[in-house]
């Protein structure tokens, strides 16, 4: 697999072997010693999680305050413009945002340390997504960070997403940070 450095500290783009032939193809998601050695992702996975959403929907930008998960995301159908943010303070790149592109057809995994906030467009007519998370997903410990803040800029390539009412009324980087 090719491990791809990003704006952000710690996180990667990771682009796994993928073998096909005119039947279709195979590749592994995740081998817990490969993504160690060569992505240095040393924490355990505790939990899978399975998104489907159509075109135009934006989920996030989410992140946890006091119990912070990292996650291995992919998409398994469909396309989306996903989105990682440094909320982690004394990090180098605090309050920078990585964005990249990941489809059924590329087979691109991000890898989202602990402390960011993430989330993502979807650009094909329906998207099937799907993530592993380091820690259990607690409702009352989540916070949002709104899409369009104008200190990150992040340049999403849409500018009329469909949102959830929890994720219209995000906090500004400036809120969250302060």
């Amino acid at each position: 697999m090719k491990v791809i450095d990003t704006a952000i500290n710690d996180a990667f783009i990771i682009e796994p072997n993928v073998f096909g032939d005119s039947r279709g193809f195979f590749l592994e998601t995740y081998q817990a010693q490969r993504y160690r050695d060569q992505a240095k992702i040393e924490l355990s996975f505790v939990q899978d999680n399975h998104s489907r959403s159509s075109k135009g929907v934006l989920r996030g930008l989410h992140f946890q305050k006091t119990k912070p998960q990292g996650k291995l995301v992919r998409v398994v159908r469909g396309e989306v413009f996903d989105v990682a943010v440094d909320l982690r303070k004394g990090s180098a790149t605090f309050g920078k945002w990585q964005g990249v592109w990941l489809s059924e057809d590329n087979h691109r995994q991000l890898w989202v340390p602990p402390g960011l906030a993430h989330g993502f467009v979807v650009t094909s007519e329906r998207a099937d997504f799907e993530y592993k998370c380091t820690d259990y997903y607690d409702p009352t410990d989540e916070g949002c960070l709104i899409w369009n803040d104008p200190d990150i800029g992040i340049e999403w390539p849409l500018s009329a997403p469909l949102l959830s009412e929890k994720d219209k009324i995000g906090l500004s980087f400036k809120d969250i940070t302060a």
